[in-house]
């Protein structure tokens, strides 16, 4: 019975990983459904997001609702002027040029980050109104954290549902990522729908990195988080929103069960192992699609 519980609490845990994992892993497939960018920078965005939170919710004293809410909205805003700043003028571009450019703006990121007062290379904390409690469910005990996360990530996921399913605006992001071309002969604006979708992806992430600060602090380097990411991404089926979403659940309840059954470093191994295994079995990804070409 003690063994189910062990169990039972790290299929918890690590599905609390997981949601940041398939959050993250969201902005990646929503960027790249509607602009055929891969954002390597996706990861620096959830740390710029938790960077702000933590300045407006400890330093500045905001109430922890409305100081993540700020925080969400300016990295929202932030992603949206990368897209027209810096990512606007490499339309046309190789698409190699373009990944190096996202590559390269993550390490500008942390470069800054680690330069300004108060922030720099630091390790940090924001408490939450969960932090420290703990809940009982038929003899498991459960951080309330952990729970937070999960039904925080639910209830953004079915507002991203709701609002790409029956807003005209979400409508007009699903049919630019599906045909730019014939969204913009129909009359969408599909310049701006690219940097509401690269805002989104931003305002995303950000809470990402709201969810990951009570478990793992805030940090210059928990952007690296978008690499264990993007394999969940990849998992999923990259270019499917529920690919991303499951595929981060996976990886996430893998790398609690692998650390706490498994060896020393097997932790870090065993989601590529698995993801290895899904990609011989079913290269596109547990939800991707085959699209064939004539030639």
């Amino acid at each position: 019975m003690e063994g189910l519980q062990q169990f039972a609490q790290q299929v918890v845990s690590g599905t609390a990983i997981g949601c940041v994992y398939a959050l993250v892993a969201l902005g990646f497939v929503l960027i790249y459904k509607a602009t055929e960018v891969v954002n390597f920078a996706q990861g620096e965005l959830m740390m710029i997001g938790a960077f702000l939170a933590y300045t407006l919710i400890v330093i500045f004293g905001f109430n922890f609702w409305i100081g993540a809410a700020i925080a969400i909205v300016f990295t929202a805003l932030f992603g949206a002027g990368v897209e027209r700043v810096v990512m606007r003028p490499m339309v046309g571009q190789p698409v190699f040029a373009i990944i190096m450019v996202t590559i390269g703006l993550g390490f500008l990121a942390r470069s800054i980050v680690s330069m300004i007062p108060g922030w720099g290379v630091d390790t940090y904390s924001i408490e939450t109104p969960f932090y420290g409690k703990v809940v009982e469910v038929g003899g498991l005990v459960l951080s309330q954290d952990h729970m937070a996360v999960i039904v925080l990530t639910m209830a953004l996921v079915a507002v991203l549902y709701l609002f790409f399913r029956y807003t005209r605006l979400g409508v007009a992001m699903q049919a630019t990522s599906q045909n730019q071309l014939a969204a913009y002969y129909m009359g969408i604006p599909v310049k701006t729908v690219f940097s509401m979708i690269w805002g989104i992806s931003a305002g995303v992430a950000a809470f990402a990195g709201l969810l990951l600060a009570p478990i793992a602090f805030v940090h210059v380097n928990m952007g690296f988080l978008g690499i264990r990411a993007f394999p969940a991404a990849v998992l999923g089926g990259f270019g499917s929103i529920p690919g991303a979403i499951v595929g981060g659940l996976i990886i996430g309840i893998v790398e609690a069960l692998a650390g706490f059954y498994l060896p020393e470093g097997f932790k870090d191994v065993a989601p590529y192992v698995i993801l290895l295994i899904v990609l011989i079995v079913k290269p596109e990804g547990l939800f991707g699609t085959t699209t064939r070409k004539k030639v």
